[in-house]
């Protein structure tokens, strides 16, 4: 029966099981794991559908209600991972559909950035302004790029690449063989490679600063081993 651990398919593990019962409880603990696992993935997922955060944040939060009020349903013939994901992108093909009524489901087959692309070392940032100011303006060309992509080869870039997916969770994913995974994320990533190099030259020029605390520390140095000044 749904809503008991015996009615879950026997292909989910044991430790997500025991979370699915505790979560269809609505113990809090189960919830926030659940939350936390999946919440980067749901995010990237509706934001490359909608190319809007606060959307994109909005369709996170839909699709645990309409998760979490429905679990009973969820019979476990997909890992709840790969469920969430589809209540999300069809939760952001609706929103998309009422802005431009002639999408359809099989226009945006790879319906699928937390903000970041690209993770940069902390430590960078807080001991080196210019150089976080520079990474921070080539994450931002990286953003536009994949924004940029078409929708059918954004999906599966995101999926692939930025979460990890394999060939066959994509495809199951999205609705499509692994084969057309492969050739789109072929695409995506020359199309991808070509909109950063167009973008990136003004950028380079600002890559590897040296200004600021750190020529400042270097040229104190210099001088203290020269005996000049304090």
């Amino acid at each position: 029966m749904p809503g008991t651990a015996a009615g879950l398919s026997a292909g989910l593990r044991t430790s997500e099981v025991e979370l699915i019962e505790r979560a269809r409880r609505r113990d809090e603990a189960a919830l926030r794991e659940i939350m936390q696992a999946n919440n980067r993935r749901l995010y990237r997922l509706a934001r490359g559908i909608l190319r809007s955060d606060s959307e994109a944040e909005d369709v996170v939060q839909e699709t645990y209600v309409r998760a979490f009020t429905h679990l009973d349903g969820f019979l476990g013939e997909a890992p709840l991972s790969t469920w969430l994901s589809r209540i999300a992108i069809n939760e952001a093909l609706g929103r998309l559909r009422s802005r431009k009524p002639q999408v359809e489901l099989g226009s945006v087959p790879e319906a699928t950035l937390e903000a970041q692309i690209i993770q940069f070392p902390l430590s960078s940032a807080a001991t080196d302004p210019e150089k976080s100011m520079a990474q921070r303006e080539i994450q931002r060309v990286v953003e536009h790029a994949v924004d940029e992509l078409p929708d059918a080869f954004r999906m599966v870039f995101i999926a692939r690449v930025m979460e990890a997916m394999s060939m066959e969770e994509t495809a199951e994913l999205l609705g499509i063989r692994p084969e057309t995974v492969k050739t789109r994320l072929h695409r995506a990533r020359t199309l991808l490679r070509e909109n950063v190099e167009k973008k990136i030259g003004p950028v380079v020029m600002d890559a590897f600063p040296f200004a600021g605390q750190r020529c400042e520390c270097l040229t104190e140095a210099v001088l203290r081993r020269l005996g000049i000044g304090s």
